[in-house]
């Protein structure tokens, strides 16, 4: 964080202080302000800012905004050029949940970005799903992809295709894709259970470059071992910005950190002024202060 942004931060969150300090000090008979909701009033109102500051930032240049390489997603473009060279398909896995999860969400998102490269290379996508709104919403992601890059004759409907509600059969058909088809690249991004390791072992079986993606605690381990790639909890959220490029969605992606690292810094000062307190170097303590 440069110099210009800490200086701005550091008096906005000031203000917001003053600003929320101004409101507990109202009468009672002023019914506007809860005084115990102070800290998180502040709280909201510091994100707001940032947020909106890394938005006009990330408009006038995206560039400005550093993100740490991700491996994971910069294999993505080169597992669709293995997939073009070797004229094979790529198969794309959104999980096995339904669209009320957040994880099915942003796979479908990734998968946009995926069949846009596909169709930049004009490479073939097998997109087999568990859940027929997840069909739909995976259609339309794909479609408007190929009609973004100026290949809308390419798109077929049957590239995304509906196998099964059921866990082990759906994993069952997967699997058989990938033995009959062998796939050069296998990309599983979503909410996966039991199946994940099924699903890992049998595309490494076939020589084919594994990236996954999931916030699936229990599951992480399988990806990381059997696949080449791996994009973790975070990672995995963020992968959506990392790949449009988006002002609006970078500066999710930075306001988070820096909201982050405002906690932490936080956090520090508070166990400090409680550590000097409990040892009598001063009478102040930061978190009885704020009634916490």
């Amino acid at each position: 964080m440069n110099n210009k942004r800490m200086k701005t931060y550091s008096l906005g969150f000031l203000g917001i202080a003053l600003f929320t300090f101004a409101l507990t000090q109202l009468p009672d008979s002023v019914h506007i302000f809860q005084s115990d909701r102070a800290v998180m009033f502040t709280l909201l109102l510091t994100i707001i800012m940032v947020m909106l500051n890394e938005v006009k930032e990330a408009r006038i240049s995206t560039d400005s905004i550093f993100l740490r390489t991700i491996p994971g997603l910069k294999a993505v473009e080169e597992a669709v050029g293995r997939s073009t060279e070797m004229g094979r398909p790529i198969l794309y896995v959104p999980g096995i949940m339904d669209m009320n999860e957040v994880e099915t969400v942003a796979g479908v998102i990734i998968l946009g970005h995926v069949a846009q490269m596909t169709a930049q290379y004009e490479t073939s996508l097998d997109v087999p799903v568990a859940r027929s709104i997840v069909m739909q919403a995976a259609r339309e992601s794909c479609k408007e992809a190929y009609l973004t890059q100026g290949r809308p004759e390419m798109f077929n409907e049957d590239m995304v295709h509906y196998v099964t509600d059921d866990q082990f059969a759906y994993a069952a058909g997967v699997n058989g894709i990938m033995q009959r088809d062998k796939p050069a690249a296998c990309m599983y991004m979503g909410k996966f259970y039991a199946e994940s390791l099924l699903f890992a072992e049998t595309g490494n079986s076939i020589g084919a470059i594994q990236i996954a993606g999931t916030a699936s605690q229990a599951q992480i381990p399988f990806f990381v071992t059997a696949c080449d790639y791996t994009l973790m909890g975070e990672e995995y959220f963020a992968a959506s910005a990392y790949l449009s490029r988006k002002p609006e969605l970078i500066a999710g992606v930075k306001t988070q950190d820096t909201v982050k690292l405002m906690l932490i810094s936080f956090i520090g000062i508070a166990l400090l002024s409680r550590a000097l307190s409990d040892l009598g170097f001063t009478s102040f303590n930061l978190l009885t202060w704020l009634g916490l």
